[in-house]
């Protein structure tokens, strides 16, 4: 499905997310990366509310979803999109918000929605409330980084592209004004930020200067800008081969990490590389009618419906290459079809691929000293590996 669709009365705009659609309508000519954008900040708040977004997740939820976004659009505009914000009119479905709700129930008062607009609904930071206290005050910011590539069947990489995000966890008494300055800044490119940073203090020096909200909050988002191909950490060789005469064919896949890779670690790291959380996704053609496997680590499972076997292998270590040998029952008149390439998916903490690293992070009109701390971690976006 195209992200957007275009019909007699209507423009179709979607996004597509964790195997889910999500599609606004429109009646007349706007812009539709703002649609986007604003499909995405729901996408991204049901996460916050509900964990995992599936169909399931919405059925089950489906009188929070439907209260979460009569509360972010009104009358076909984005209102109120924070989930600072969102939080405070609508309480998530915790334990003890859904025993408040049975109490409260039983005395005729049962609702999960607040009676009154949050303290920052009507200031010149919606994305904040007033009064916040902290015992411990503590800021923590996650350097996220993303490969986004395809490598053919030998390992040689056709295209590649790195994306970033910094993420913060605020727990800040007051109204907090910080400065984050870069080592490098020159590093970074086609930034987008949060409402909350002063886009022109950035745009002359550099600088990230904001006011965050309270909680978890995405800060800004950027690209890397790399003239290289991009060289990850670990490498998967597949090998399929069939014989349609015979109605069946073989699978091997062996994977392991390299000694050479585009990765960027702190100086006083001497480790050898681990990568962590790594996943194979093996999808099939649909002329497959079931297919048998055995691994040398972790564990594996094959989706007769979708045609979809999952590798979770964990971590990897230059001490072993996992191993994957499978054999593959065809249908009887199924013909011959390509098979679509494999997603890999992995992450390797304490390391990034533009070597961005934060100078100082300054608190500017509050007298306590927070707890900082910041953390950089490289892993796969849409990470695919063709097996023709």
């Amino acid at each position: 499905m195209p992200p957007v669709v275009s019909t007699s009365k209507y423009y179709l705009i979607s996004i597509y997310r964790n195997e889910v659609f999500l599609v606004a309508t429109t009646t007349g000519e706007t812009s539709p990366l703002l649609v986007i954008e604003f499909l995405h900040r729901v996408f991204d708040i049901f996460e916050e509310y509900f964990g995992t977004v599936e169909e399931s997740t919405i059925k089950d939820n489906f009188a929070s979803v439907y209260q979460l976004l009569e509360e972010m659009m009104d009358y076909g505009y984005p209102l109120t999109t924070e989930p600072n914000a969102l939080k405070v009119m609508i309480k998530p479905n915790t334990v003890i918000n859904r025993i408040t709700s049975v109490a409260m129930g039983a005395l005729g008062q049962s609702s999960n929605v607040s009676d009154v607009l949050p303290d920052g609904t009507l200031s010149n930071m919606p994305w904040r409330k007033t009064g916040v206290k902290y015992a411990q005050n503590e800021i923590y910011l996650d350097i996220i980084e993303e490969v986004d590539s395809i490598v053919d069947r030998n390992g040689i990489v056709i295209t590649s592209e790195v994306s970033g995000v910094i993420q913060g966890n605020s727990k800040l008494s007051g109204v907090p004004d910080l400065a984050l300055s870069f080592v490098d800044p020159t590093l970074i490119d086609d930034c987008s930020f949060h409402p909350c940073v002063r886009y022109n203090r950035f745009e002359r020096d550099r600088v990230v200067s904001f006011v965050p909200p309270d909680g978890q909050f995405e800060l800004m988002r950027y690209r890397v800008a790399s003239k290289s191909p991009i060289s990850a950490p670990c490498y998967c060789q597949p090998l399929l081969s069939f014989e349609y005469a015979n109605e069946r064919g073989t699978i091997s896949l062996t994977i392991g990490t390299k000694h050479h890779c585009s990765l960027i670690f702190p100086q006083n790291k001497k480790n050898p590389i681990i990568v962590e959380d790594v996943l194979v996704v093996i999808p099939f053609s649909r002329n497959i009618r079931t297919a048998n496997f055995t691994v040398t680590a972790g564990t594996i499972l094959f989706d007769e419906a979708t045609k979809i076997a999952r590798w979770t292998v964990g971590k990897l270590t230059s001490e072993k290459n996992p191993q994957l040998q499978g054999t593959i029952m065809l249908q009887t008149s199924g013909g011959s079809e390509e098979s679509p390439p494999i997603e890999m998916q992995w992450k390797v903490p304490m390391a990034s691929f533009s070597g961005l690293a934060v100078s100082s992070l300054q608190l500017l009109n509050e007298t306590y000293k927070p707890y900082k701390g910041v953390r950089t971690i490289a892993k796969a976006g849409k990470f695919q590996i063709r097996t023709t």
